[in-house]
């Protein structure tokens, strides 16, 4: 028996650990109960802990005392049971430990508890309300376990690799000044600086520049970043990510350097092997033939271009789109006809409209000739030259959007997706790719003027520079993305080091150079001093886990997660505070008018 210096009993053993190779040993396992199962003169109970479940029994042999507390075990009683590891009589194929059992010589309850809001399984039935107001007994079930445990995994080889690779794990701030990254920052009052506020980091961005300004020249970090934005699936207000930064080095080495890390990641972590190089496309070329800048290519279905053969066509539809400077494109969903019947069509021409199309134009090809819901203003050569373009053939079914180029692309990128999962076409594979050729700039049609597409630190591509002020339709950054399966898991570039150019960017964006100082002025200042060129990313730690666990939603990966308006159900966080906090912070609540 193994005891502690006080004389008590200690776990000797995980339950799910336990083999037929232990038949014999005298072991002290401790955790939940899963059941009881009382057949009057035998007892059965799963003890569970976060290795597995196995089966402690309890018959006529037992110590009466001992058989008499194993009556009074229910559902989520905290146990530690003594006894020795036999065979088991009926095997259970379903779980590890299903060869052997536990003949129990001594049962302590450790604690007891009432009966649970909702079944400890792995694939229980409960609302997802109800177990994130529970979280901690949802946390008990074993699938969320194995989601958190590989992500302590996960994170244990990403510190081994980057030392291995020189890098100098290092803490920044998580009360900073405030600055303008891309989202609302979430803002914390200052008791001795009343009137001024702290922000928490939207990312370390200029804090691990000025560590390569500090001579560190490999920085990481596994960093708490915070955004204040509406949530979706694959984002949550406080995230984590893996934060890098390299001095002396260009995008190739950054290539390489994350290109081995996830290479070793998914070798440690889940045996695979992932091929590299990674296939590179260019933001112009994805987003022309996916839709979107971070596409997924397990499958092809690439959009088409049909705009010069439409252009002069009677439907108008199409003719004016293109004559006002938009495009005719079209997907084409290979052997779709039979589940994309006509009626299903109109479901998918309403979700085009909800993302902001006008409506969707199709050909369903059933019968020897295809069902065209424009056919009667196309002549036959136009007919004929679009079936070409899309590559229809019998069984398939094309759709048709036509409107503003950005527009059509983002439609057709969604609907591609969609009908994708509808087919069921999508290999369960890890498929990873590096975006890059960002435009350095985005037309805002709705302004009329260019608004920058990273943080102001990013570095055009040399050969841009000259386009800064004239054409900024034709400045493209050093920046690129990592993608996998059509999620973005890093954003990362080049930064700009030249305090000249840096200005000279600052008045792009837009930016006096007071606004500029007062914004940014602390890690401007310190380029006069020697900056060393870098550049660097972050990895989202929570979408790679995530996608690694094969997990739908960040919430079954992150141990105590928010919901889509930002709260916390267990906690009941966010929550109104004391009128005298308010006080000392000097603040008042305004509330909004109805």
């Amino acid at each position: 028996m193994k005891l502690d210096r006080m004389g008590n009993q200690k776990r000797t053993d995980y339950c799910g650990n336990l083999r037929p190779a232990d038949i014999g040993k005298t072991v002290v396992l401790t955790g939940w109960a899963q059941r009881q199962r009382d057949l009057g003169g035998l007892i059965f109970i799963d003890l569970r802990d976060r290795t597995g479940i196995v089966q402690l029994a309890f018959d006529d042999t037992t110590e009466k005392s001992v058989f008499e507390k194993a009556v009074q075990v229910r559902s989520e009683f905290v146990l530690m049971a003594e006894g020795v590891v036999r065979a088991r009589s009926a095997i259970n194929k379903e779980i590890p430990t299903g060869e052997i059992e536990i003949e129990v010589t001594n049962l302590k309850i450790l604690g007891r508890a009432e009966t649970p809001p909702f079944e400890i399984l792995p694939d229980t039935a409960a609302k997802e309300d109800i177990r994130l107001k529970y979280r901690y007994l949802d946390l008990r079930r074993a699938n969320l376990q194995k989601n958190i445990l590989m992500r302590h995994k996960i994170t244990k080889v990403t510190r081994d690799y980057f030392d291995e690779n020189g890098f100098i794990e290092i803490e920044t701030p998580t009360l900073i000044k405030s600055t303008p990254e891309g989202a609302r920052d979430y803002l914390v009052p200052s008791r001795v600086h009343s009137g001024s506020f702290f922000a928490l980091p939207q990312s370390p961005q200029m804090y691990k520049q000025l560590l390569m300004l500090s001579g560190f020249d490999r920085y990481m970090q596994i960093a708490r970043c915070y955004r204040d934005e509406d949530l979706r699936a694959d984002r949550q207000p406080e995230f984590t990510q893996i934060d890098l930064e390299m001095s002396f080095i260009d995008m190739e080495d950054i290539f390489s350097l994350a290109e081995g890390y996830i290479c070793r990641l998914f070798s440690e972590v889940l045996g695979q092997t992932i091929e590299r190089p990674f296939p590179r496309l260019t933001y112009t070329y994805a987003m022309e033939n996916y839709g979107s800048d971070k596409p997924d290519t397990r499958f092809e279905m690439k959009i088409k271009d049909v705009s010069d053969i439409v252009k002069d066509s009677e439907f108008s539809v199409f003719s004016s789109a293109v004559s006002s400077g938009g495009t005719v494109r079209a997907i084409t969903a290979k052997n779709a006809a039979d589940v994309y019947t006509r009626k299903e069509i109109d479901k998918l021409t309403e979700e085009a409209k909800g993302i902001g199309a006008k409506g969707l134009a199709f050909i369903r090809w059933v019968e020897d000739t295809p069902t065209c819901s424009f056919a009667k203003f196309m002549t036959e050569a136009q007919m004929a030259e679009i079936i070409k373009a899309t590559g229809a053939q019998k069984g398939d079914v094309v759709l048709f959007c036509a409107d503003r180029k950005k527009t059509v692309l983002s439609v057709l990128g969604a609907l591609r997706l969609t009908i994708a999962k509808r087919l069921n076409i999508i290999p369960n594979t890890f498929n990873f790719l590096w975006i890059t050729e960002f435009p350095f700039f985005e037309y805002n049609e709705e302004t009329g003027n260019y608004d920058a597409m990273h943080h102001p630190f990013t570095s055009p591509m040399d050969e841009c520079i000259e386009y800064l002020d004239s054409a900024p339709e034709k400045v493209f950054a050093k920046a690129y993305d990592l993608v996998l399966n059509g999620i973005e898991l890093s954003s990362g570039s080049i930064r700009i080091t030249d305090p000249e150019l840096q200005n000279k960017m600052f008045k792009a964006l837009g930016l006096s150079d007071q606004e500029a100082h007062a914004k940014f002025g602390f890690l401007t200042d310190a380029f006069r001093f020697g900056a060393p060129p870098h550049g660097g990313m972050g990895i989202g730690l929570d979408r790679l886990v995530m996608l690694m666990c094969g997990a739908d939603n960040l919430r079954d990966v992150i141990a105590f997660p928010k919901i889509s308006n930002s709260s916390e159900l267990m906690s009941g966080a966010p929550s109104t505070v004391d009128e005298s906090q308010l006080k000392e912070l000097s603040i008042g609540i305004i509330k909004p008018q109805e």
